[in-house]
């Protein structure tokens, strides 16, 4: 009976947990560039136990031998980077990413950095009076060469292309080239981490190098940066509607489980001699 109710145990925290997933998830259905968040479960220790030959009787067909689970557990949460739908906004600083990359921000003066697929920018003039590129969130976002994107008062419009090259129109009608938005490409999922509904970042003590690397927007990388345009959330509410059913009832068959243990523990404290 103790067996039963740490399997109902453990198996009911796994559950809870996969459940906050899954309520993280369709909170940010209509959160633009928001990835769903996905769980990995793996089985605890298995107990391989053998019966005594006593069990052995004529006729019998099933082995002596028996496995005994303990549960399961959440082992990693890691984002799901597939594409999500593409919405026509038309604003000048609306920008989509077409193809498996993320925008690198600044997050603060220390040089710490993020990454985001969410493209809704805006122009924020710093304390020093420099009218910057930034995420709406106020994250200045990193041209090619690490710097920021700034934004002379004196250009009348900008434009950002398929490349991701930011291009200005002075009064005169001149062009004059702004930067660059830098992509980066995620190479290992489980090693990225969500601060944020829209920010992801490297943790401390992991080498950059194996989770990212820069890449560019072309049609060998297939990707492509789309001004006008907003990617929404990847999050599918039917998938995760059907997927929270199963968990609930998953749940809920692992608490009947651990109530039936418990009064089954409860009616042998009180056998009498």
């Amino acid at each position: 009976m103790n067996n039963s109710m740490i399997t109902a145990m453990m198996s009911m925290s796994g559950l809870q947990q996969k459940l906050d997933l899954l309520s993280d998830n369709i909170a940010n259905v209509d959160t633009v560039g928001y990835k769903r968040k996905v769980g990995t479960f793996e089985d605890l220790l298995t107990t391989l136990k053998q019966q005594p030959e006593a069990f052995n009787q004529p006729g019998r067909l099933t082995p002596l031998g028996f496995n005994q689970g303990w549960g399961s557990r959440l082992t990693m949460v890691q984002p799901d980077f597939s594409q999500g739908p593409m919405k026509q906004t038309d604003g000048p600083l609306d920008v989509a990413i077409e193809g498996n990359a993320l925008f690198e921000v600044k997050v603060d003066d220390a040089g710490h950095l993020g990454y985001t697929r969410g493209g809704s920018f805006q122009t924020t003039f710093t304390k020093n009076g420099i009218n910057i590129l930034t995420t709406k969130e106020g994250y200045p976002v990193s041209s090619a060469d690490g710097s920021s994107i700034e934004i002379p008062p004196e250009v009348k419009e900008f434009r950002i292309d398929a490349s991701g090259n930011v291009i200005g129109t002075m009064p005169s009608g001149e062009i004059v080239p702004l930067g660059q938005l830098k992509l980066v490409q995620v190479d290992k999922p489980s090693l990225i981490t969500q601060v944020a509904d829209n920010l992801f970042a490297i943790a401390d003590g992991v080498n950059k190098a194996d989770v990212i690397h820069t890449v560019t927007a072309s049609a060998e990388s297939k990707i492509a940066i789309k001004q006008g345009f907003l990617e929404q959330s990847n999050v599918v509410l039917t998938d995760e509607m059907t997927e929270l059913i199963g968990v609930q009832r998953a749940y809920s068959l692992s608490a009947r489980a651990l109530t039936s243990s418990d009064t089954m523990m409860g009616l042998a404290n009180n056998l009498r001699a």
